[in-house]
C-alpha cells in the first residue's frame, strides 16, 4: 500500500508549532506533498530530516511566499522543478519526482500550488497562464502512460458540491466558469481522475479548506480546494481517501486539512 498525503501547510514552521508533527506521526504517509512551505531547504530539512525523508523542494522567488515540496520515504530517481514558463510568479508552485516502488516500478508524484488570483488583476492572468502550462504538462504525462498523481492546492472548486456557499460565489475567483473549465478538460478529455470525488461520494463536500476568520470551520462552510488527480493506470488503485479535518478550530495546524489517499500497488 502506498500512502500519499497532500497539505497546504501555510508555512512549515508555523504548522509544526501548531502540532503538524503529531498528525504526521499518526498518519505515517509514504509520500508527503507540501504547498506554501515558505522556507528554504535548510529549514525544510530541519522539520523533515534527511535520515527519514528524501526531499525535493522549489522555494518561491519572493521570500515568505508559496513554495512546494515532496518528502518521500521511497528513493527518488529523478526530480523536475517548475513548468518552464519563465514567469517569476510561477516559482515555488510545481515540483515533480519519479519514485522507485519496492517492486521496481516507478510512480511520478507532483506537488502543485496554483495561484489564488484576484479578480481584475494581473494575478488572475498569472493564474490562467499557469493553468495553461499545467494543462500542457498534464497532457504530456497522460500521453506517457505513467503511473502518476498530481496533488496539491488548486485554488479552484470544481462543482457546486465542492463549496458550501456556491450560490454566493458564482462570480468569485476560485469558482469562475473559466477556472472550472480547466478541471473539466483534465478529467473529461485528458483522462485524469479526481480521486477525492471518486472515493468521497457525491457530496456536498467533504471540504479541505475553511477560512481562519469567523465561524467557517465550526459551521463547515468550506471549499474543496485540495486534490489528488491520478492517471488512469493509478486511479484504479486508489482504495481509500481521508480528509484529516481537525477535531476543533483550536487544533488546526493550517487552514487546509491534509488529504490522504491509499493506493494498492
Amino acid at each position: 500500500m502506498l500512502r500519499v498525503a497532500t497539505v497546504n501547510v501555510n508555512g512549515i514552521r508555523a504548522a509544526f508549532r501548531r502540532g503538524m508533527g503529531s498528525w504526521l506521526a499518526s498518519s505515517a504517509p509514504d509520500v508527503l506533498l507540501l504547498q506554501e512551505v515558505r522556507a528554504d531547504d535548510e529549514i525544510l530539512a530541519d522539520h523533515l530530516p534527511h535520515d527519514e525523508w528524501r526531499l525535493a523542494h522549489e522555494s518561491a522567488g519572493a521570500k515568505g511566499r508559496a513554495g512546494v515540496a515532496i518528502a518521500s520515504r521511497l528513493p527518488m530517481r529523478a526530480v523536475r522543478i517548475g513548468l518552464g514558463t519563465g514567469a517569476a510568479a510561477d516559482s515555488g508552485r510545481w515540483v515533480e519526482a519519479d519514485l522507485d516502488l519496492p517492486g521496481g516500478d516507478l510512480v511520478t508524484v507532483v506537488s502543485v500550488y496554483v495561484h489564488s488570483g484576484r479578480a481584475n488583476t494581473s494575478s488572475l492572468d498569472a493564474k490562467y497562464a499557469f493553468l495553461d502550462a499545467m494543462t500542457a504538462r498534464l497532457t504530456e504525462i497522460a500521453a506517457s502512460g505513467a503511473r502518476a498523481v498530481v496533488a496539491g492546492d488548486l485554488n479552484i472548486a470544481h462543482r457546486e458540491v465542492d463549496l458550501k456557499n456556491w450560490k454566493g460565489n458564482l462570480t468569485h475567483v476560485g469558482f469562475l466558469p473559466r477556472e472550472r473549465a480547466y478541471l473539466d478538460r483534465w478529467f473529461d478529455e485528458l483522462g485524469w481522475r479526481d480521486v477525492g470525488r471518486r472515493l468521497g461520494g457525491d457530496g456536498p463536500g467533504p471540504y479541505t479548506w475553511w477560512s481562519w476568520r469567523g465561524k467557517a470551520f465550526d459551521s463547515d462552510a468550506g471549499w474543496r480546494l485540495d486534490y489528488q488527480i491520478a492517471s488512469l493506470v493509478l486511479a484504479d488503485r486508489a482504495v481509500k481517501a481521508t480528509i484529516d479535518r481537525a477535531p476543533s478550530y483550536a487544533e488546526r495546524f493550517s487552514d487546509h486539512a491534509p488529504f490522504v489517499v491509499d493506493y494498492d500497488m
